[in-house]
């Protein structure tokens, strides 16, 4: 709940650039956000442990810390969604944005509208896929022995084997878990785990491929995430908290 009452959403936009910073503050608030200009890594951080933050806005090129090391440093503690915006548009750099837990990638220059659409698109995802309230940010159980950690996005095997994954294909899984038994269609799941992603459905049909490939035991004859002719798909198993 929002001690001021303003029910809007809540932006941090992290840009050094005076000049880049007014012209981005102005075009947000007139799309109805509030917005909290940070200048580096320091601030942000300073920022999201007094609360009410809804999505970052993070600039790549910063003094002193950069923003792919604040980003990784964000995904230890948070699951805020964050936007990467940047003059640097190389595929390289926004597959490493990506991998490090960046929401979407933007680069420089940009369609206002495009980058107002992608926050709002970000926004109804992290609302759909939001925390339970009793345990907002406990381990998931899954199958036989899985466990996927929200807090450091990390998943194990049965084993305690780390499975490498993509942010991607974790944001993918955490949306199956919080929605177990449920048909999801491809737009949901587009929606609530791939907002930005290039692509529409097919981008997650990809995503799906992929992450059977690591969780299932047969990826041909998969028994977790299975599809729904016509429906799109369904987390098949149960899961459980895994908190202590």
């Amino acid at each position: 709940m929002r001690m001021d009452g303003d029910s809007s959403p809540h932006l941090a936009l992290v840009e050094d650039d005076a000049e880049t910073a007014q012209l981005l503050s102005e075009l947000l608030r007139e799309n109805g956000f509030r917005v909290s200009v940070l200048r580096d890594g320091r601030s942000l951080s300073a920022f999201i442990g007094n609360g009410g933050i809804d999505l970052v806005i993070l600039d790549l090129m910063l003094p002193g810390e950069d923003g792919l090391s604040i980003c990784r440093r964000i995904r230890t503690v948070s699951q805020l969604p964050i936007i990467m915006l940047t003059a640097r548009g190389s595929d390289v750099d926004r597959i490493v944005g990506l991998e490090l837990g960046a929401d979407d990638y933007i680069s420089k220059p940009f369609n206002s509208r495009e980058l107002v659409a992608r926050i709002r698109g970000l926004l109804r995802r992290a609302r759909l896929v939001g925390p339970t309230p009793a345990t907002p940010q406990a381990p998931l159980r899954f199958g036989n022995g899985w466990q996927l950690n929200p807090v450091t996005r990390e998943i194990h095997n049965a084993s305690g084997v780390l499975i490498s994954v993509t942010s991607a294909e974790f944001s993918l899984l955490l949306a199956f878990c919080r929605n177990a038994g449920r048909v999801l269609s491809r737009e949901s799941l587009q929606e609530m785990s791939l907002a930005g992603a290039v692509g529409g459905s097919r981008s997650v049909d990809v995503h799906v491929s992929r992450l059977r490939q690591k969780i299932e035991d047969d990826p041909r004859q998969p028994t977790l995430i299975k599809t729904v002719r016509s429906g799109g798909y369904v987390f098949s198993c149960a899961v459980e908290s895994a908190a202590p």
